[in-house]
């Protein structure tokens, strides 16, 4: 009964390799190759000359393998279908990568014409530094603040900026190098003391 069922369906003589089996494998080696393509061009916009080599090599050799395909398969429709739709989700999926994977530093500039003296100690308290700037704004006087972090604190940095100073208006940018300076510690300071209190124990 299954087997009639399956007969009506598809063609006994279906060719499961060359429109299944096949087209997800493009799509799959689509997928890790732009994946890495895309990682690989956020790092080389960050200065990393030794990463950005050994991604490009695993790319193109994946590539290489996906198209090889192709070109044997020139009468497959599917397999162009396979083709681009693993480009288009190895895109996101490489986006997202890079997201979790936080690569880099940023610098947030922060503006505001209202004290900045508790956003400036919660940012001292959690080990960040600041350089403070008077400035002058179209209307009055202001406060710029720069802060140089790891991509990986920026929500907390963030979240700092909100609870101290919701008004504040801030921009985030990516830098390519930076020397010297200070930055988070890797563990915030409560974590830390808590250990210690657990060893005093």
């Amino acid at each position: 009964m299954t087997n009639a069922v399956i007969g009506t369906i598809l063609p006994i003589d279906f060719d499961w390799y060359s429109y299944v089996i096949l087209p997800a494998l493009i799509f799959f080696a689509r997928i890790v190759d732009v994946s890495i393509g895309t990682i690989r061009i956020i790092v080389v916009s960050r200065g990393n000359k030794y990463l950005a080599p050994i991604l490009g090599f695993f790319e193109v050799l994946i590539w290489i393998l996906a198209i090889g395909e192709i070109m044997q398969n020139l009468n497959n429709w599917v397999c162009y279908i396979a083709y681009a739709a693993g480009f288009a989700s190895g895109n996101l999926i490489g986006m997202m990568i890079e997201e979790k994977l936080a690569m880099g530093t940023l610098v947030i500039r922060v503006i505001t014409q209202n004290n900045t003296t508790d956003l400036v100690n919660s940012l001292y308290a959690q080990g960040y530094g600041v350089t403070e700037i008077d400035a002058k704004g179209k209307f009055s006087k202001v406060n710029v603040i720069y802060i140089i972090l790891k991509r990986k604190r920026l929500q907390e940095a963030q979240q700092i900026i909100q609870n101290s100073n919701p008004t504040a208006f801030y921009t985030v940018e990516d830098l390519r190098k930076v020397q010297y300076g200070v930055f988070p510690i890797n563990q915030p300071k409560n974590y830390k003391r808590r250990i210690l209190k657990l060893k005093r124990k």
